[in-house]
């Protein structure tokens, strides 16, 4: 199977007007996203953020530039947000106006950093990924490398539901049960997808891995971010030691960012391969 059969993103042949089509509705999509609670999944434990699910499928279907826009526009909606209504007393570390009063213009350049870079990011990174597992699985090589990559879903699967057995239960034995849970759904994920073979067009892996990279470089990068640039800050902030902001960041990449991911790579694959066969009629 060749390149230009196994993925219509970027194709020459796709009319630039499709692509601006396809840039406006995913920019409506992400204000719409920001300003109510659609922007959002409930999942018992925590509020999963979906916004950056558009700029995901931005990058993938109209290319790192346009995607790179539509994580600014995601980056100016969370400046905007929480600038004007701010719900947390954190809400300067996206705010550079908010920041100004605490850090003066360091804290202006210092919010606008991790209020737009990331996201920016978001809307780049996810492209080349699903460009690259595309070409990977078409490959001569390419049964290797679905293994590999339903090897690397299923650890992830395992972390994710470990986490979230860890934070909900309160039991003594919670670690064991959240590390068996999680065990189980990675085995029984890995072999019913070998078995079935539903991975065997590489467009769907494309999908997947582009949308577990966009959720985590959003995490990846902000929270580390706000402990280099705001420790002290976002100590006082949470009323915590500063001492107790780095585990308050790995708890927040730990849990609440693999849980993303898998939010994040089910949506962008199930949307993704619809817009791809709307495309194609």
């Amino acid at each position: 199977m060749s390149e230009k059969n196994v993925a219509f993103t970027r194709d020459r042949s796709i009319p630039k007007s499709y692509e601006l089509v396809l840039t406006a509705l995913f920019t409506a999509i992400i204000v719409v996203m920001a300003f109510t609670p659609l922007g959002f999944i409930p999942l018992v434990v925590i509020n999963a953020t979906i916004i950056h699910i558009p700029v995901i499928l931005g990058a993938i279907f109209c290319g790192p530039k346009k995607g790179a826009f539509l994580g600014f526009v995601f980056g100016l909606t969370s400046f905007i947000k929480n600038t004007l209504m701010p719900t947390s007393m954190s809400a300067f570390v996206f705010s550079p106006i908010l920041a100004s009063s605490i850090d003066g213009a360091a804290g202006v350049v210092k919010s606008t950093i991790i209020c737009f870079a990331p996201r920016i990011l978001v809307g780049i990174i996810p492209y080349f990924v699903y460009r690259g597992i595309v070409k990977l699985t078409t490959s001569s090589h390419a049964k290797a490398a679905k293994v590999i990559s339903n090897l690397v879903i299923s650890v992830l699967l395992l972390v994710g539901i470990h986490a979230f057995f860890a934070k909900m239960l309160t039991t003594d034995s919670k670690e064991m049960i959240g590390w068996i849970s999680g065990a189980a759904a990675a085995v029984i994920y890995f072999i019913v997808v070998e078995l079935t073979g539903r991975k065997k067009d590489g467009r769907f892996l494309g999908y997947v891995y582009a949308g577990v990279t966009g959720a985590l470089t959003n995490t990846l990068l902000v929270m580390p971010m706000i402990y280099i640039f705001y420790k002290e800050a976002y100590a006082n902030a949470l009323s915590i030691e500063p001492g107790a902001v780095m585990g308050v960041i790995l708890g927040v990449i730990s849990f609440n960012g693999i849980i993303e991911a898998i939010v994040a790579a089910v949506l962008v694959a199930a949307i993704g391969m619809v817009l791809n066969k709307v495309h194609r009629r």
